[in-house]
């Protein structure tokens, strides 16, 4: 097992959080439950979008709460990040998450105008 120690920047970091979860792991295995629930998670969200993949014009809301957990990432980030001791760096990298995420639901937003547009004719 490698120190952080005699380390910096981003090496620092990562031994740091591999440190951090070797010894919560060894004391509290069941605490790695949680990342079991995160994984769930994401794919329960990821089911919410198949709606709009076969019936995008009657799924906006969905398109637009997307969105909004896009824009929401931002915050939370550079809120709470400070909070729990994240980097500013990592706190960028979790940013970006959102920059990008939401990239594909507006090009689909237009697609639906598209559509929409398409059909009033």
């Amino acid at each position: 097992m490698r120190s952080p120690a005699g380390h910096s920047g981003i090496s620092f970091w990562i031994l740091t959080v591999r440190l951090g979860l070797e010894h919560t792991y060894a004391d509290f295995p069941w605490i790695a439950y949680g990342t079991d629930w995160l994984a769930f998670g994401h794919l329960v969200i990821a089911g919410f979008f198949i709606g709009p993949w076969i019936h995008p014009v009657s799924s906006r809301p969905t398109l637009y709460t997307g969105i909004f957990a896009c824009l929401a990432v931002i915050p939370l980030a550079l809120i709470c990040g400070p909070v729990r001791g994240i980097p500013f760096y990592w706190r960028l990298i979790d940013c970006s998450f959102g920059v990008v995420g939401i990239v594909p639901l507006i090009y689909c937003l237009k697609l639906v105008r598209r559509i929409e547009t398409e059909g009033a004719d």
